[in-house]
């Protein structure tokens, strides 16, 4: 075997056994990830876009959210303060209206950031593990765990 083909030979072998590890985010059939979607209360666990670590954006409380199938209302609790936003889903889309903290304190950044994504997120999956991805496009921006 010359030299050209052993390095061809190992990055082959580095690429196929490197892409096999990947998980792939499913887009579950709309009937399917909406009842999973209304029957539980979602923590958030990865949040995009910031300079701060996770657990110093949160340090005391996660963001959750739960989504109100009958009312089109999401409400949970930013890190700090309680919100609401009408949200409207159609397939995979997914978008909020403007959410509105229902008490006022200040807990540091994180609420500010959870609460601007939200506004951003235009489409939404539920992986294989199960977990809830909040997207821009085609890019998972915030993550979230069955709590």
């Amino acid at each position: 075997m010359t030299y050209q083909s052993f390095v061809i030979s190992m990055f082959l072998i580095v690429v196929f056994t490197s892409c096999s590890g990947i998980k792939h985010i499913e887009n579950i059939p709309p009937t399917i990830g909406s009842q999973a979607l209304y029957d539980n209360t979602w923590e958030l666990e990865y949040i995009s876009g910031t300079r701060i670590a996770f657990d110093g954006l949160f340090p005391d409380k996660k963001p959750v959210i739960s989504f109100d199938e009958s009312s089109k209302i999401v409400s949970g609790n930013a890190g700090c303060n309680g919100y609401s936003a009408s949200f409207e889903k159609e397939g995979l889309t997914m978008s909020f209206g403007d959410p509105g903290p229902t008490t006022m304190m200040y807990c540091g950044e994180g609420e500010q950031q959870f609460l601007n994504i939200m506004k951003k997120v235009n489409r939404y999956a539920i992986d294989t593990d199960g977990k809830l991805n909040l997207k821009i496009d085609e890019i998972s921006v915030m993550r979230f765990k069955k709590q």
